[in-house]
């Protein structure tokens, strides 16, 4: 049964109790309110929940990225109109800070378009990335560059990823942008006009072999729909994240905004399939190490990581031994369940305790300094 809550039921920008180790570690030593970070990676697991990660460490050597950062909070995941979100109504209170109804795309509880973080981030002359495991108009990813009343829209959210202006753009739907069915019009070279460098899976079998052309934007399309597996073989993911913070922070004067997803952590959720999971969970762990070791030697940027919601209601089982985990799923949906955050470097004591997915847009632009909601 659908449940709809009137949307004054929630106080989306409420804190609770500390959560975590906020205190042991100095997350960096420029991590103050006088100091913000310069740039911001959001990093999303989808469907990654505390359980996933535990059994990830237990199936690791009981250890893995997670473990480096020195703030910890937990976020609610419900949408406007459901206490189990989908991914739309999830990466848009994260990415635009509204709640909306399941299946909405950048937009609040009544469709109208909603301004994300990223497009913030490029009226103040930052960079933009994306980079993601899934095709680049699924829905976490849609949210931060598009606008439509459903995620099922792919067509016009390919467009208005065209349109978007995004600088460094990574992942599969290549279809979409240049052999599409509601017209005769090839999204790739109109970006190609506007100054993107455009390469794909054909012509390099991998982004490792592209070479970025100076001045230029980038796209690299991994796939024509949905990007391979881990388990099937691709590897891109680790490589493209730091690449494509190498390459925003390069270009930019005025600091840059990133979003990473590790998209198929969900899909192994939906199939509860424990092997899909921890591959696809191990694969964003060691985007994680990359983009932490950039973030270190950088000084200036704010790594946070979250996710949208869990899935499949998953659940270490008794019997279980390191590097030899054993789990039972729910079932393949989506639950609930709150998620944890992690947060390292500039503004990320901001991060701890219990907060709300829109209150996490709140504080990703009050840590940064070109988007100071305090000045």
């Amino acid at each position: 049964m659908l449940l709809i809550f009137p949307l004054t039921l929630f106080n989306c920008g409420s804190s609770g109790p500390a959560v975590g180790n906020s205190k042991a570690v100095d997350p960096m030593p420029n991590a103050n309110k006088k100091n913000p970070a310069k740039n911001l990676i959001l990093m999303i697991g989808d469907g990654m929940g505390l359980t996933q990660i535990t059994a990830g460490i237990y199936d690791n050597d009981n250890s893995l990225s997670f473990e480096k950062f020195p703030v910890t909070g937990l976020m609610k995941t419900h949408s406007y109109d459901n206490l189990v979100t989908d991914s739309a109504a999830g990466g848009t209170a994260m990415a635009c800070g509204v709640k909306t109804y399941n299946n909405g795309v950048g937009v609040d509880k009544d469709g109208i378009p909603v301004k994300s973080i990223l497009e913030e981030a490029e009226e103040k002359k930052m960079m933009t990335g994306i980079v993601v495991t899934s095709s680049l108009v699924n829905a976490t990813p849609a949210c931060f560059m598009a606008h439509q009343k459903l995620r099922a829209f792919t067509e016009p959210i390919a467009e208005e990823i065209a349109n978007s202006g995004v600088d460094f753009l990574v992942g599969g739907g290549k279809k979409y942008f240049d052999r599409r069915d509601s017209d005769e019009r090839n999204l790739s070279k109109e970006m190609e006009n506007k100054g993107y460098q455009i390469e794909d899976f054909i012509d390099h079998q991998k982004i490792q072999d592209v070479e970025i052309i100076p001045g230029k934007k980038f796209v690299y399309f991994t796939a024509d729909d949905d990007p391979l597996t881990k388990i099937t073989g691709r590897d891109y993911l680790p490589y493209a994240s730091k690449m494509g913070a190498e390459f925003l922070k390069s270009n930019s004067e005025n600091g840059f905004f990133m979003m990473i997803e590790g998209s198929q952590i969900d899909l192994g959720g939906h199939a509860t399939n424990l092997k899909y999971v921890m591959s696809e969970l191990k694969d964003f762990d060691e985007t994680i190490k990359q983009v932490l070791q950039f973030a270190e030697a950088d000084g200036e940027t704010l790594v946070i990581v979250t996710a949208d919601h869990e899935t499949g209601g998953m659940g270490i089982k008794e019997g279980s031994k390191l590097n030899n985990i054993k789990a039972d799923f729910i079932y393949g949906r989506h639950t609930g369940t709150m998620v944890p955050v992690f947060a390292y470097g500039p503004g990320s004591e901001n991060f701890t305790g219990v907060f709300d997915n829109t209150a996490l847009y709140k504080k990703m632009k009050a840590a940064l300094i070109t988007m100071d909601s305090r000045e």
